[in-house]
């Protein structure tokens, strides 16, 4: 596969711990946390490279990367006689460097010997936790025809959602002219922006940056020699707007921050909707990942309204309603799943195994008999008993312990968790 856009490299920011994703983050980066039962974050902006026929692509990371390594190890082969690759660059201590990486633009300017051996004219960097789907040709075009130094992906936003971001005034032209980061409600009137009618109808008057750039080389270069700034958004960006072609590139469709584990678990469901804001049943926006040769998934007297089920599950569940079942999962008899993200399970357990376990009394992977299950997120390779109720929601309070977290009324139950016969939250 010859790469068609010759001219530009992709740089995908893995992000730090991931804090507030944890424990989905407790031994995975962000960019490897599953999303939409049969995805990894990471796919995201991937996909919207290889869509956009971008090809050469960097991850960028430093926290629990085993499981992304191996992901994008699995997943993104292409053709020994061309130029495409999906490469993950791990902080690395060098002669001239022994630290972790202290931001964005610091893991950038880390990493740049490794995007100096390719040939490229500008640079576009990406999150590695949103969820959208761009045509980035048409940023990079807007950026070559109005001859920016830098341009930004900016979002209009309401003024109830404006000072959770930073906010972006442009001119007549969409040139930036002045930059605040997450500003007070009082100070809103002054930062309206030129916005297309529609968005002026929803009272989206305001340009937030998305985290989503573009930089020619040369100044790209010129920004990584200064080595006492460590992030784009913080330092770099309000330091260029006066002085350097800025040009805001606006995006209506739909994108959401995967921030905390609310920002996530309401991404996941929305993906039930009727006609959901993040379409997955779309030919020219495939969202690629690494095939897996699973079986199709079966069911027994089970009633499902607005779900998604992914391969190679065993589901004899009761009811399953507004939910996103993962490959593998394994649902037992007269279990009620609602408002539930199961992400299924990285392997089957052979009849034997099962078998052993019974005479055990030992719970079998997957979610057991007669569960209710609502509002909550169930990590990879659980083993939930049977009888167990779990009813997430605003009247529990913030809880951790070794099984589980509950997060904003969300139950997450941890990755290979083992939740007895009658456990019960409520």
């Amino acid at each position: 596969m010859k790469p068609k856009k010759k001219n530009v490299i992709a740089i995908i920011l893995g992000g730090g711990q991931g804090s507030r994703l944890y424990p989905l983050t407790e031994s995975r980066s962000k960019p490897a946390v599953p999303i939409g039962g049969k995805y990894r974050l990471v796919d995201i902006p991937i996909s919207n490279c290889m869509n956009s026929d971008i090809y050469r692509i960097f991850v960028l990371t430093q926290f629990n990367s085993a499981s992304l390594n191996a992901h994008i190890k699995n997943t993104y082969h292409f053709s020994i006689f061309g130029q495409a690759f999906v490469d993950i660059l791990a902080a690395e201590q060098t002669p001239h460097n022994g630290g972790w990486f202290q931001g964005t633009a610091d893991a950038v300017r880390q990493c740049m010997p490794h995007f100096l051996n390719h040939d490229f004219d500008y640079a576009l960097i990406l999150s590695g936790d949103q969820l959208y789907q761009m045509d980035l040709n048409e940023m990079i075009d807007e950026h070559v025809r109005n001859e920016a130094d830098i341009s930004i992906a900016t979002l209009p936003v309401n003024a109830k959602d404006a000072p959770e971001f930073g906010i972006l005034k442009t001119n007549s032209e969409s040139f930036i002219e002045s930059f605040i980061e997450k500003p007070a409600a009082a100070l809103l009137p002054e930062w309206e922006s030129e916005v297309s009618d529609q968005m002026k109808s929803e009272g989206k008057l305001y340009l937030a940056s998305m985290g989503i750039y573009i930089f020619n080389k040369k100044f790209l270069l010129d920004v990584m020699s200064d080595t006492s700034t460590k992030d784009f958004g913080k330092e770099i960006m309000p330091q260029a707007v006066g002085h350097k072609k800025i040009f805001s590139y606006q995006y209506e469709g739909y994108w959401t921050d995967i921030g905390n584990i609310d920002s996530f678990f309401e991404a996941n469901i929305g993906l039930t909707d009727d006609v959901p804001q993040f379409n997955l049943f779309d030919d020219d926006n495939k969202i690629f990942t690494r095939p897996r040769l699973l079986p199709p998934t079966k069911f027994k007297n089970t009633t499902i309204d607005k779900s998604i089920m992914a391969d190679g599950c065993i589901i004899n569940a009761k009811e399953i309603v507004r939910s996103v079942v993962g490959n593998r999962a394994r649902i037992g008899a007269d279990s009620v799943i609602h408002n539930t993200y199961v992400m299924g399970n990285d392997f089957y357990q052979s009849i034997d195994q099962m078998k052993n376990d019974s005479t055990n009394n030992k719970q079998l992977v997957g979610i057991g008999e007669r569960c209710y299950i609502n509002n909550a997120i169930v990590d990879k390779n659980c083993r939930i008993g049977n009888d167990v109720y779990i009813n997430g929601g605003k009247h529990l309070e913030d809880k951790s312990n070794e099984l589980y977290m509950i997060k904003q009324g969300i139950v997450v139950i941890k990755k290979g968790a083992i939740i007895p016969d009658n456990f019960t939250i409520k």
